[in-house]
């Protein structure tokens, strides 16, 4: 019979999630000068690099949910980083990275590249390559 320390030691979902909260926060500390939260930076990316789009679109993009992904852009809309447009057709909105969101991602990018390299130096590139790699293919198997 399995033990409930075996399972912890031995589930994907548990070790996944623990790594990605470690990850989280150390981009999380490295952009907190600028005001930005990795997720939020992510958001501001997508929207910036694909343009005007939906929430559901961005929401796919990212791989959230819509109710998730509403909550995070609520911060950034109140700031003036993005725009949220007025409902449209089939109860869609509009999303737009503004001049200030161009901005701050660009004032953002020099931390999270630092960020990238902090861990890309503890993994090495070896690692760096495989990890990314594997995560690639879970994330299409998802």
């Amino acid at each position: 019979m399995t033990t409930e320390r075996e399972i912890l030691d031995s589930c994907m979902c548990h070790k996944v999630r623990t790594a990605a909260r470690l990850i989280t926060n150390s981009y999380d500390e490295t952009l907190r000068p600028v005001g930005l939260r990795a997720t939020q930076l992510a958001v501001l990316i997508a929207i910036g690099t694909d343009g005007a789009m939906s929430i559901t679109a961005l929401a796919q993009l990212l791989g959230m949910d819509r109710t998730t992904l509403s909550r995070n852009l609520g911060p950034l809309e109140k700031e003036g980083l993005v725009a949220i447009g007025v409902e449209g057709w089939r109860r869609s909105r509009t999303l737009e990275i503004t001049n200030k969101g161009r901005a701050r991602v660009q004032q953002a990018f020099p931390l999270w590249k630092r960020a990238q390299d902090a861990l890309r130096e503890k993994l090495g590139d070896r690692n760096w390559n495989g990890i990314r790699n594997d995560l690639d293919r879970l994330i299409r198997a998802g």
